[in-house]
């Protein structure tokens, strides 16, 4: 099967070049090991059945043993044994060089006692996300999120995709093996990653055994809720109806922070500006999955569905362009944030680079009517920052599911169609 390149590949290797170790953490199946394969030397597969009780004996007893081979060396969901961490930060000591070695892991470890140094100076951290339509081929690319941060003339792009195109891709979602399958088969691989995380992965996160039904029931609840800043206790509510026991807020919170741990659920944190009048910004995150397809799945719709529900898909369409942004962002050396006030002015993501620059985006499926809400709400916002205290914003952007054509408009607001983004 032919690799498509991840962008994260260049930052892998980036890392390697300024650290001894580098730890890729990312959901199961969005392609951490592959992409690993490209550039390791050596190769160690913890979870290898054949091998895996060896394994982890030999990294209670003998942790040397496993690290020896070519570097970088892969290993291959580390956190099945925890000590292993312990013994390559004392090799990466020893060796005295970077780029040793190369870990991937789909869940946090469940018993860090195991875990004496936290690896500070010697290992660097990476998060690696189901494939952006740029990866997966479908965005033609024409409009580059860098170049619009360098404010470069001429930016402009064509459009491929329909909305249909769009609802296909929002229900299958970014898992790399998908990306070649026949649609009608790419789509029940969602539902089948759903199954998984209710009925095993979940409870891997932390060991504990979770109730499969209350999980199914919060992740639908959670589906409905994404893009909001819901609070556990409103959850709570639109659960209990369902729920014929007695459920309360602390059993809700230890269930999300499970899925956080295996990379299920990745909220995305609020932006705080400086602005010009006193205005109260409401600090909550906003809550995401980390591929639009969990949603769909936990909801049990498909593309039809979307299209026949255009507010649902607006919400869902929301999550895949956060997880495109996410993606390219991070390759700029910059974070994905959302802004709320007080006032209910609201930008869906503001990307914010480490050089100050920032950029803020409003996500739309599309039309006169709401394009035009989302350019309302950027110039209201921009006026509001107080820029003798921060920069002036990079670039507004109304980010689109359709539209023939990527362009800015009379009020210099890039209207683009999500098919021609990329990094």
């Amino acid at each position: 099967m032919e690799y498509k390149k991840r962008i994260i590949d260049e930052t892998i290797k980036k890392k390697l070049r300024a650290k001894g170790a580098v730890l890729v953490e990312g959901p199961k199946w969005c392609g951490k090991t592959t992409s690993c394969e490209q550039i390791s030397k050596s190769k160690l597969y913890m979870s290898d059945p054949s091998q895996k009780n060896q394994n982890i004996l030999l990294a209670q007893m003998n942790p040397e043993l496993l690290l020896e081979g070519e570097t970088p060396r892969l290993i291959d969901e580390w956190q099945i044994a925890p000590k292993l961490w312990d013994a390559i930060r004392f090799e990466v000591d020893h060796r005295n060089d970077e780029g040793q070695f190369l870990l991937t892991g789909s869940t946090t470890p469940v018993n860090k006692s195991d875990i004496d140094h936290s690896g500070t100076g010697r290992f660097s951290w990476v998060t690696m996300r189901p494939m952006s339509l740029y990866e997966s081929g479908e965005s033609n690319g024409s409009i580059s999120l860098n170049d619009l941060f360098e404010k470069k003339d001429n930016i402009k792009g064509i459009n491929n995709l329909t909305l249909n195109d769009i609802a296909f891709l929002t229900c299958r979602g970014g898992w790399p093996r998908a990306t070649f399958m026949e649609n009608d088969i790419a789509l029940e691989q969602a539902f089948d990653y759903f199954d998984s995380i209710i009925k095993n992965d979940i409870s891997s996160a932390d060991g504990i055994i979770k109730d499969s039904e209350r999980v199914k029931r919060l992740m639908k609840s959670y589906a409905r809720n994404q893009g909001t800043q819901a609070s556990i206790a409103v959850l709570k509510e639109d659960m209990q109806n369902n729920d014929i026991n007695s459920l309360n807020e602390d059993t809700i919170y230890s269930y999300i922070n499970a899925l956080k741990k295996i990379f299920v659920i990745e909220e995305v944190p609020a932006w705080n500006p400086n602005l010009r009048s006193k205005t109260a910004i409401r600090s909550s995150d906003t809550r995401y999955f980390v591929d639009p397809s969990i949603a769909t799945a936990a909801l049990g719709i498909g593309p039809n569905d979307l299209i026949n529900d255009l507010h649902t898909f607006g919400l869902i369409f929301e999550t895949l362009c956060i997880r495109d942004l996410k993606v390219y962002a991070e390759s700029l050396n910059g974070n994905v944030y959302h802004y709320r006030d007080a006032n209910n002015l609201e930008c869906d993501a503001v990307i914010h680079l480490r050089n100050g620059d920032y950029g803020l985006i409003e996500i739309k499926l599309g039309g006169d009517e709401l394009i035009n809400e989302g350019i309302k709400s950027l110039l209201e916002l921009k006026e509001k920052i107080d820029t003798t205290k921060m920069k002036k914003p990079s670039f507004l952007m109304v980010l689109t599911a359709i539209g023939k054509y990527a362009y800015k408009n009379e009020n210099n607001v890039y209207i683009v169609p999500i098919g021609t983004l990329k990094n």
